[in-house]
Formats: C-alpha cells, structure tokens, sequence
C-alpha cells in the first residue's frame, strides 16, 4: 500500500542497533507533508526509536548505531554536514509527559526563540504578541492569558502538555514530532491535545506514535505500522483501516494480538 501525498520526510534502509540488537531493519517508510501521520504497532516494535531518528535525537542515546539515509525536503539529515542543531529546530519533539523548565508560563515558550538569536521573533510583531500566538495555536491562551508570569509548573498537566507544545511551535518547526502525547493525560486533557494537533496538521507535518487504535483512527491521515522492527504496512489511513493488505496487519487491527 502506498501513499498518495507529496513526502515531507522520507526515510531509506534505516536500520537501528543498541549494541548488538536490531530494533529497527531496513525501514523505507515516507511521511506526507502537512498531513498527520500515525506509527502504530505493539510495545516494543521500534515506534519511539523511528520517532526519534528523524530528528537526530536518538544519537544520544548510549550504545546507538543508525544507518540509511533520512531526507527531509531531499536533503540527508544523517550526512555529517548537516547541523543538527538545525535539524531539531526545524523537527520539534513533543514527549510523552511534558517536560517543562523551571520558569514560568512566558519564559517557558521565549527561551527558544532567546536563546537561538531569532532576533526576528521580537521585530515583526514583539516578544508579548509573538507568546501570544504560539499560546493560540495550542489551545491555551485563554486559560493562561492572566497569568503569563506565574511558574508553569502550577499548570494542569494536560495545560503543561499543551505549553510544550506553544513552547515547540515557539521556534518555527516544520515538523512536529508526538511520542505518546495524550497517554498521561485524562481524558478531557487529551481530547484538547487531539483538537490542537488536527488544526496543526493543515500547516504542519505532524506524525504521531500511539498505541490507541481509536486515536489514530479519529486523527491519521497516513498510517505506518511497525512490528517487530520491520514495516509491515503503510498507506492513506482510510485504506489501511478498512482494506488493509497484509495478514499481520489485519490481525493487528482485529485485536489478535497487541
């Protein structure tokens, strides 16, 4: 099954060893621009590790081997050319719980703009209206609008999740990268997260790992399934859901095993 929509990011024979285990082989799978694409597969079949090579984060981990060729807009992210500071500007990470600095509401979402010399941020329309509109486009300034100034950490944890994302739209992404983000949050708190991404997607890549079927079907555009570190299936998410190809995959949706 293939996909219909212009690439964004299209990853080529990656393969990925901790130490001498593979968890990732040969993976060819692409990711459609300003569209939201899900990676769904059991525990342990290589999701968050796929996630976090496409914005060169996995290289931080100890005992990491990559190989293949990762390009976003042609262009190899894995060449030793690349910036990779650069690289995570341009593809932002939204973790599983929110990981937010000890600062407050405000600093929370300047700091990277601050500390990355985007100069440009403050001159088109200043600092204040800038907070604003990354704080807008999470779904959270109404909430917060009172209390800029306050520590982020007295925020809810699903307003905290939705700051993390303000704080990634802060610096310009053009990919934003979701691991798991709704499965710490209630389900009120996830249902805002869920809004946000969607309107994201029509100006943002957005792919997003889950384990909950029903979320990628409420919001995938395109779907890549992984098993056991092989990609099984990939395709419009329409199609995967209603005439998947693969007998694995077929098993996988109808609960046989998750």
């Amino acid at each position: 099954m293939e996909t219909q929509y212009e690439p964004h990011i299209s990853v080529q024979n990656l393969d990925v060893f901790y130490r001498d285990t593979q968890v990732l082989k040969n993976v060819n799978v692409n990711f459609p621009r300003k569209k939201m694409t899900a990676i769904i597969g059991p525990s342990g079949c290589g999701k968050s590790t796929l996630l976090r090579s496409l914005n060169r984060l996995l290289e931080l981990t100890d005992g990491v081997k990559l190989s293949g060729k990762i390009l976003v807009d042609d262009v190899d992210i894995m060449d030793d050319s690349v910036d990779v500071t650069d690289v995570r500007k341009r593809v932002s990470l939204i973790a599983q719980t929110p990981n937010l600095l000890p600062m407050s509401i405000f600093d929370n979402i300047a700091y990277g703009p601050r500390v990355s010399g985007m100069s440009w941020w403050n001159e088109i329309d200043g600092m204040d209206r800038s907070v604003e509109r990354c704080l807008r486009a999470s779904g959270l300034w109404e909430e917060v609008k009172d209390r800029l100034k306050d520590p982020a950490s007295r925020l809810s944890i699903g307003q905290q999740q939705r700051l993390c994302l303000a704080r990634a739209l802060a610096v310009e992404p053009e990919v934003i990268l979701c691991d798991e983000p709704t499965s710490a949050l209630d389900p009120l708190s996830a249902q805002h997260v869920e809004k946000q991404l969607q309107a994201l997607s029509m100006d943002y890549t957005v792919i997003l790992v889950t384990h909950t079927l029903r979320q990628a079907r409420r919001l995938a555009d395109n779907v890549i399934f992984l098993y056991m570190g092989d990609v099984v299936e990939q395709g419009p998410a329409e199609l995967f859901f209603n005439e998947p190809q693969n007998a694995v995959t077929k098993a996988y949706l109808e609960g046989t095993f998750s």
